[in-house]
């Protein structure tokens, strides 16, 4: 039985797996979250390889009104979206635009939600890394908290070789999802970040998704509270 292309997480909100992508030679899984708003048109936050049954998986839902690059990372496939929904406002996480200084975004993400999406989602720039500015999102109505790349796990087994050492050396494979090593170490004012983990701590949150994982399907505030434990002073 074939895969669904959107995978219903909660009311109003889906999960869409694309293809795999290479990075310095590791294999990385690429996942999109797609909601549909209540006042009008559907968000995609990460968004994925665009193929013609994906795009018109995401357009029974509603009209593509915005599109959410989450940090300065996960740029590979904003361009072909900004082609497809010439229409649609494209919002950059900090240090996004320097990525991609051809493609034209609309309005820039903080910490607090625009009037299109507030009251719906909740939204922190986790700051303090010389990695990458993530946004990370609670979805109110389904209690998700949404992550990118500041959470992740493979599976024993996805890196072969060297890769696998490095994979387990940089935490990527551990039993529960966790941030990996380099972010750690990347973040080089603590204090900042600690201050966005307090607010994403006081969220409702009952699931996590993220690009690189599968997800944490209940207790999700008391999971991110343990996968931050090292953040504490």
């Amino acid at each position: 039985m074939s895969t669904p292309l959107l995978e219903p997480v909660g009311p109003e909100i889906w999960l869409s797996a694309g293809p795999e992508v290479e990075v310095v030679g590791f294999r990385y899984p690429t996942r999109m979250v797609v909601i549909r708003l209540g006042g009008d048109g559907v968000l995609v936050i990460s968004p994925v390889a665009l193929t013609p049954g994906l795009k018109a998986a995401v357009e029974v839902l509603g009209e593509v009104r915005h599109v959410v690059g989450p940090n300065s990372l996960h740029d590979l496939f904003l361009s072909e979206w900004r082609t497809a929904y010439p229409s649609a406002r494209f919002h950059a996480a900090p240090g996004l635009r320097g990525q991609l200084p051809d493609l034209a975004f609309d309005a820039d993400l903080t910490d607090t939600p625009p009037a299109d999406w507030a009251g719906e989602l909740e939204q922190v720039i986790v700051r303090g890394s010389r990695i990458t500015q993530e946004v990370v999102f609670l979805h109110r109505a389904s209690g998700t908290a949404i992550f990118t790349d500041l959470i992740q796990q493979f599976p024993r087994g996805w890196f072969k070789g060297w890769r696998a050492l490095v994979a387990r050396l940089d935490l990527m494979t551990e039993a529960d999802p966790a941030v990996p090593r380099k972010f750690r170490v990347a973040f080089s004012d603590r204090p900042a970040a600690r201050a966005s983990l307090r607010r994403i701590l006081e969220w409702p949150t009952t699931k996590v998704l993220m690009a690189h994982g599968a997800p944490v399907e209940r207790d999700g505030q008391a999971f991110l509270a343990r996968a931050f434990r090292w953040l504490s002073p």
